[in-house]
């Protein structure tokens, strides 16, 4: 399906996208967890966020609740994904490569459901 893509676009895309849902998982487990949690995933979360976080920080509105800060940072990533790659790389189409990680995610989670009915 994604034969017409060149590989590093699609390398690209993932890891964009694997940034993006990390912050928004930091976001999720912000909502119930402390940011210094000693938990696993949460720690996991801070330490491979807070860079981006601080990245992007001259462009994060101050009236901003610092929870929700990680989903603002992601909105751009996403943004980036499906407004500005398409458009940089020439297609007509906004969303022409419509987020190839959550494809295959999506069709892994249907055969898996296959699998058990």
């Amino acid at each position: 399906m994604y034969a017409e893509f060149p590989i590093w676009l699609l390398t690209f895309d993932y890891i964009m996208g694997m940034v993006m849902w990390t912050l928004i998982g930091r976001f999720g487990m912000g909502i119930f967890l402390p940011q210094d949690s000693k938990f696993f995933f949460m720690r996991v979360f801070v330490k491979y966020t807070d860079p981006l976080i601080r990245l992007f920080k001259p462009i994060t509105p101050g009236f901003l609740v610092e929870g929700l800060v990680p989903l603002y940072v992601a909105w751009f990533f996403y943004m980036i994904r499906f407004y500005l790659m398409p458009w940089i790389l020439g297609y007509s189409v906004m969303g022409m490569l419509s987020f190839p990680l959550e494809t295959e995610f999506a069709r892994g989670i249907a055969s898996f459901i296959e699998l058990l009915l």
